[in-house]
This record gives C-alpha cells, sequence and structure tokens, in this order.
C-alpha cells in the first residue's frame, strides 16, 4: 500500500487593493453580474467573470429554477458564454463571488464540482492554467493558480476522444 498525499496551494489577500488594476476590474465585473443574479430560492447570489487571452471579458451569474436542476451556476454561464462568442481562445483568468443574506460566509465561496470540472476541460483545451480569483462578501480574496488547485484528482476525458 501506497499512501500519497495531494497540496493545494492558494494566496490569501485582505482586500482588493491588494491586487493589480487587472484582477481588480475582473472582480468588479464579478461583483457586477452578481447583483443581477436570479437566486430567489436560495438566496445566494454568484457573479462571475472571466477574461481571455484577446482580452474579452464575460460575466455570468447563477440562475435558478423552481425545478432545481434546471438552473445553472455562475461560473458556467461565463465559461460557455466566452466558448460560444469567442471559440477556441483560452481564458486567461475567473473571477468569482458570492453572497448572501442568509449567513455569514467566513471565506470565499468556491465553485462547485460541476463548474470545476468545466474549469478543468477549458484549462486542458488550453494547456495554460486558469488563475482564479474568490470573494465572498468580506475583504477576504483567495487567489489560485490553476484548476488543479481546486480539483487536484480532476477527470481527464482524453482517453474518450477518437
Amino acid at each position: 500500500m501506497i499512501t500519497h498525499a495531494l497540496t493545494v496551494v492558494y494566496t490569501e489577500v485582505s482586500g482588493i487593493a491588494q491586487l493589480d488594476k487587472g484582477d481588480r476590474e475582473l472582480l468588479k465585473q464579478a461583483w457586477d453580474a452578481c447583483e443581477s443574479a436570479y437566486a430567489p430560492y436560495s438566496n445566494f447570489h454568484v457573479g462571475a467573470a472571466l477574461i481571455l487571452a484577446n482580452n474579452q471579458i464575460f460575466k455570468g451569474n447563477n440562475q435558478e429554477n423552481a425545478a432545481y436542476p434546471s438552473g445553472i451556476c455562475a461560473e458556467r454561464v461565463a465559461v460557455f458564454t466566452a466558448s460560444a462568442a469567442c471559440p477556441g481562445i483560452p481564458i486567461k483568468s475567473l473571477a468569482v463571488v458570492a453572497k448572501t443574506e442568509a449567513f455569514k460566509l467566513e471565506n470565499p465561496a468556491t465553485p462547485c464540482g460541476a463548474c470545476r470540472q468545466v474549469i478543468a476541460e477549458y484549462e486542458m483545451l488550453s494547456g495554460e492554467p486558469i488563475r482564479i480569483l474568490l470573494q465572498g462578501n468580506t475583504d477576504k480574496i483567495w487567489i489560485l493558480e490553476g484548476i488543479a488547485n481546486l480539483l487536484p484528482l480532476m477527470f481527464q476525458g482524453g482517453g474518450l476522444k477518437k
């Protein structure tokens, strides 16, 4: 038997002022998207914004539905919109923010498993790590270099392609 250990690496900053201009703008865009999230059931509002290698920014927010499986997360809205508008252009950075009045978010909200896998797919397509910025409704911001820091044992479907 062999025991393996995984390491997750992220940087924590305590305020948007510690970020460069590009990261600040991406977080601002994510917060703008968060404001118009459709979350009447959970009251958990999530916004996402990403910047592509061609410097175009795309936003998304969570869209709930009374038939819960019919909703979609902010991250996938942003990623799929960018891919539909600019197929093949790599994602450089993705910012995800969340807020709720139902409880206190002590830490930034992280993407769900489905969103992590979607981000992984697009990162694998480009061959470059996606910079991920996460923030909740506090000043705490987490920065991760690549999806492997959120999904270290990701499914890699390369063998599915012919």
